[in-house]
């Protein structure tokens, strides 16, 4: 028997992607179980699956056969606290690598997201304006190609690279080019004194928090239709550091000191369940407060990094007791957004639209470099089999 039948199972009601149902699935336990798996399965289309909080984000694939699951693929092969490195296998739930002995991998994720999947999706959360995304963090990656061979990029040092650095292609890529099974990550020690500094103040006095150098490790706005605009500031370091700086922020901001973040921080502000439309948009820092305004006059809620340009808006789509989405709704709503963004230096991708409603839209929009994306994707994936239509320009 092939590793194709020794590890798939057939695919139950959950093993949907997108919409479109699997007919396998997989979860392989090791490296060398995954690249037997790939290799068996030339002639398949592959989803990778991680702990599924994006897997519905972009558009269906055209074709699915197989989800590989990065379950079993879990668990931490080693923290050199030392060196202020670890290394983890792709399933590995970030949760676990949030509380490493005095050190953290400062990416703020889901607890169920996976460290493959976060590095796949390169998300990132509130602490991207202090530490980065994760291809910042990210300093070595084992992969399986789609033709089953395992390559590896980089090493167990921050400065180790010499030529390209795949570990970078790989980042962002959504699954497109191959299975990452093992991260090394850079970590950071876990600060001594956290506080947050909460506003009713409009996103334009971000500036005046970026301008003063508070070495703040996230800057956050959250606005919503018919309601005042909020911001956040979150300080980490010193006790008596923390203290002094959040007093000063706060007179500024006229604010108040707290322990706590907001309820809406590093929540996306779309539903859980239900139809909704979600997007995900960038600008330059200048343009923040002019494409926050746009969001919320198109009627979604807006917030995330005034201190970095990457900011999320959603909202139930059609909204409750409204009636069935009509063709072309949604891009009324996108189509301005996206030149909004574009103006401000950005870009618009949508994420999540009512499944009525993708035909009728590009949900990744124009992309710079789009040529060049689909040479590397014939390089590597020359079948088209990897997550085959869910990336940009149909990739």
């Amino acid at each position: 028997m092939s590793a194709l039948d020794d590890l798939t199972v057939p695919a139950g009601d959950d093993d949907v992607v997108a919409g479109v149902p699997a007919r396998l699935v997989a979860a392989p336990a090791s490296t060398e179980e995954a690249a037997a798996l790939i290799a068996a399965s030339r002639d398949l289309a592959v989803v990778i699956r991680g702990g599924g909080t994006k897997i519905h984000h972009g558009p269906p694939p055209r074709k699915l056969d197989l989800i590989i699951d990065t379950r079993r693929l879990a668990g931490v092969v080693e923290h050199a606290a030392g060196d202020l490195i670890t290394v983890v296998r792709a399933g590995t739930p970030m949760t676990e690598l949030h509380s490493l002995p005095g050190q953290q991998l400062a990416l703020d994720a889901a607890p169920v997201a996976t460290a493959g999947g976060t590095v796949a999706a390169n998300a990132s959360g509130p602490r991207r304006l202090r530490y980065g995304t994760a291809r910042d963090l990210l300093i070595g990656i084992t992969v399986v190609r789609p033709d089953g061979r395992i390559t590896k990029s980089g090493g167990k040092v921050v400065k180790n690279v010499a030529g390209y650095d795949l570990g970078k292609l790989y980042t962002g890529s959504q699954g497109t080019l191959g299975l990452i099974t093992e991260c090394v990550f850079r970590l950071h020690p876990v600060p001594l004194f956290t506080a947050f500094v909460r506003s009713n103040a409009p996103p334009t006095h971000a500036a005046n928090i970026l301008a003063g150098q508070f070495a703040a490790s996230a800057l956050e706005v959250n606005a919503a239709p018919g309601a005042a605009p909020e911001l956040a500031v979150l300080l980490e370091g010193t006790e008596a550091g923390v203290r002094a700086r959040a007093a000063t922020v706060a007179r500024l901001l006229d604010g108040e000191v707290t322990g706590t973040p907001p309820p809406w921080w590093d929540t996306p502000p779309w539903p859980a369940a239900g139809p909704s439309l979600a997007l995900k948009l960038t600008c330059a820092l200048s343009a923040v407060p002019t494409l926050v305004r746009a969001a919320v006059e198109a009627g979604l809620t807006i917030r995330g990094s005034a201190g970095t340009g990457v900011l999320y808006a959603g909202a139930p789509f059609p909204p409750p007791a409204a009636a069935p989405i009509q063709p072309g709704e949604v891009a009324g709503v996108v189509n301005p957004l996206r030149a909004a963004a574009a103006a401000a230096g950005g870009h618009a991708v949508v994420l999540i639209a009512p499944p009525a409603a993708r035909d009728g839209i590009d949900m990744w929009g124009p992309v710079p470099g789009l040529d060049l994306m689909r040479r590397v994707k014939d390089r590597f994936d020359p079948d088209h089999r990897f997550a085959p239509g869910r990336f940009v320009g149909g990739i």
